[in-house]
C-alpha cells in the first residue's frame, strides 16, 4: 500500500533517495492522503518495502519535521501536523535555495542523521540517562559561592584568558591529582562550555575532510555527530566486557581515537592495563591522538578508580576530557581539557576564535567550591544517593523479569544496560511506545551502533535499552520498573 502510493507521488521506482521520498511524502501529506493525525509508516518498514536504507528514510521524515509537517517522538511512528485547510508550512528547502548553498560543513550537518533529544512532559517515571535530580544539586552552597564571586567587584569588565580562570584550573590541577592522580601544567589545562565544545574542539584542530577516527561501537552518539560533521570517516571498533577491542586496531590508519576506558559508553565496561597500553602503543605508532572522555569518572561503586590513560602516557598524545555535567548539572556548561604541552596554544586559540571564554562567574564560583572542600563532599554524597538508587534499580528489575534479563554496565556510572532476553532487538521501538503508553520513558540501544557497511549490528535476538538512574527516587525507580514490567507483558502476550 505504502510502495503504490510512492509509486502513484512519483511515478518513480522504488529505489529512490531521501530528497524523493520527502517530496512525495509532503505532496501526499498536502493532497490529505495522510490526513491530519494519521501515522506515517515506521522508518525500519518504509526502508524495507522502498528498499533503501533506514538512514535515508529517517533524513527524510526529519526534513518534513523541519518544515512543520510531521511530529517526531521517539520510539513512535511519525505522526502529521494538524494543518490548517489550504495552508502550506514554509518550503525551508526553497528558502534555502533562495538564498544560495550552505558551505560544506553546512551540508554534511544537513546530512547527518539528527538525534532526536526531545524530553516528553507527560511521563511519570523518566529512565532517560544523564539526567540528574535537583534534589542532589549543592543549591545553598552554590548560591553562597555565586553571590561572593558577584560581590568582588573587578576593576574592569574584560574578556578574560581564553584558557579560563587561572583560579579554576589551580583548583582543577589539585582536583585532578587527588580524585584521578592525574598530574600536569596548569598551562595544560583548557576550560570549555561542556564536554561538547571540548570535543568540538579536539575535531576542529585533528580532522578534516577525508581523515579517519576510531569510534567505539556501540558508542557516544554525539561524539560521532561532531567528529562527522569534519568531513572526517568514522572507523567503528567493536567493544566487549573490557571496553575497546584494541585487538582490532591492527591495520586501522587513523588521526584519532576516541574512547571511555573508565566506563565504557553504554556497556559498562572497564579497560584493563593490557588494552590500555596497546591502545597507546597503536596511537604512538601513527603518530594519532586519544581523545579520553572521563564523562562519569567520579562514579564508582563495585570497582576501585582506574587510572586516566593520560597517566600512562605522561600526556604525550592523550586528551584528556572532563566535566561536571554528571557530578553538578548538565545545564551548567562546564568542562575542562587537559591537552599535551604540543597543542595548547593551537586549542587556546581555537576556544578564543569560537566564543573568547567560558563565563567567568560561573568559573570562580567552581573555584570556590573545590578550594573548599566543597566540591568533593558533594560528590561523596551523590555517588552515596546513586548507589542507592542503582540498588534499588536492580532489585527492583531482578524482582520484575528474573533471568529474563541481563544488566551490564552496573559497576560504575549513572545508567545500567538492561537485556530482554525474550525478546528480538527488532522490537526495541514496539516495547518503547508500550512502556511510553504507561507513562514510562525507555531508550534502546540500538541508535548507539554504527553498523553500516556490514559492521557489527544491534544484536537481533535480543532487545537492549540503556536505563538511566539518576533522576529518579527510589519510589520512581520502583514505580516505572513495575510499568516496565506491565508493558513487557503485553508484548509477551501479543507475541
Amino acid at each position: 500500500m505504502v510502495q503504490s502510493k510512492m509509486q502513484a507521488a512519483t511515478g518513480h521506482a522504488p529505489q529512490m533517495g531521501s530528497r524523493r521520498i520527502y517530496e512525495a511524502l509532503k505532496e501526499q501529506i498536502l493532497r490529505r492522503v495522510y490526513e491530519a493525525g494519521s501515522q506515517l509508516p515506521s522508518s525500519r518498514s518504509l526502508a524495507n518495502e522502498l528498499h533503501v536504507s533506514r538512514t535515508t528514510v529517517t533524513i527524510a521524515y526529519e526534513q518534513l519535521a523541519a518544515e512543520g509537517f510531521v511530529e517526531l517522538r521517539q520510539g513512535a511512528r511519525p505522526r502529521v501536523t494538524a494543518l490548517q485547510l489550504g495552508e502550506r508550512p514554509r518550503d525551508i528547502s526553497a528558502a534555502r535555495q533562495e538564498y544560495g548553498p550552505l558551505s560544506a560543513y553546512g551540508e554534511r550537518l544537513r546530512a547527518l542523521l539528527p538525534w532526536l533529544d526531545y524530553l516528553p512532559s507527560n511521563l511519570a517515571v523518566d529512565f532517560r540517562y544523564g539526567d540528574l535530580a535537583p534534589s542532589d544539586f549543592p543549591a545553598l552552597v552554590w548560591k553562597r559561592a555565586v553571590n561572593s564571586v558577584l560581590a568582588q567587584r573587578p576593576g574592569r569588565l574584560a574578556y578574560v584568558d581564553p584558557r579560563g580562570s587561572r583560579r579554576l584550573r589551580q583548583a582543577l590541577q589539585g582536583y585532578l591529582w587527588r580524585a584521578r592522580t592525574l598530574q600536569c601544567d596548569l598551562e595544560q589545562i583548557i576550560v570549555v562550555n561542556g564536554s561538547q565544545q571540548g570535543l568540538d574542539l579536539c575535531a576542529r584542530i585533528l580532522l578534516e575532510a577525508g581523515t579517519a577516527f576510531v569510534m567505539e561501537n556501540p558508542g557516544y552518539h554525539m561524539a560521532r555527530q561532531i567528529f562527522s560533521s569534519s568531513g572526517a570517516l568514522a572507523v567503528p571498533v567493536d567493544v566487549d566486557a573490557d571496553g575497546l577491542k584494541t585487538e582490532d586496531l591492527a591495520g586501522i590508519d587513523a588521526r584519532m581515537a576516541y574512547v571511555t576506558p573508565s566506563h565504557q559508553f553504554p556497556l559498562g565496561g572497564v579497560m584493563p592495563i593490557g588494552r590500555r597500553r596497546q591502545l597507546l602503543d597503536w596511537a604512538g605508532d601513527h603518530d594519532a591522538y586519544v581523545v579520553e572522555d572521563d564523562y562519569d569518572g567520579e562514579y564508582r561503586y563495585d570497582i576501585s578508580p582506574v587510572p586516566p590513560l593520560q597517566t600512562l602516557s605522561d600526556g604525550r598524545n592523550v586528551i584528556y576530557l572532563g566535566t561536571v555535567s554528571k557530578t553538578l548539572s548538565p545545564m551548567m556548561r562546564i568542562g575542562y581539557l587537559v591537552v599535551p604541552p604540543q597543542l595548547q596554544e593551537v586549542i587556546a586559540t581555537a576556544k578564543q576564535l569560537i566564543d573568547r571564554h567560558t563565563p567567568v562567574t560561573e568559573q570562580e564560583a567552581l573555584a570556590s567550591l573545590i578550594e573548599s572542600g566543597a566540591y568533593e563532599r558533594h560528590v561523596r554524597r551523590a555517588r552515596r544517593l546513586n548507589r542507592e538508587r542503582r540498588e534499588t534499580l536492580l532489585n527492583a528489575l531482578e524482582y520484575a523479569f528474573g533471568k529474563r534479563i541481563t544488566v551490564e554496565g552496573a559497576d560504575a556510572g549513572l545508567h545500567v544496560v538492561v537485556w530482554f532476553r525474550e525478546l528480538p532487538g527488532s522490537a526495541e521501538a514496539v516495547l518503547m511506545d508500550a512502556a511510553r503508553q504507561r507513562g514510562v520513558g525507555v531508550y534502546g540501544i540500538s541508535p548507539l551502533y554504527d553498523w553500516a557497511l556490514g559492521r557489527t549490528e544491534p544484536p537481533k535476538d535480543r532487545l537492549g535499552l540503556v536505563m538511566g538512574y539518576s533522576a529518579l527516587t527510589p519510589r520512581q525507580i520502583e514505580k516505572g520498573v513495575q510499568l516496565l514490567a506491565a508493558a513487557f507483558d503485553t508484548l509477551k502476550v501479543a507475541s
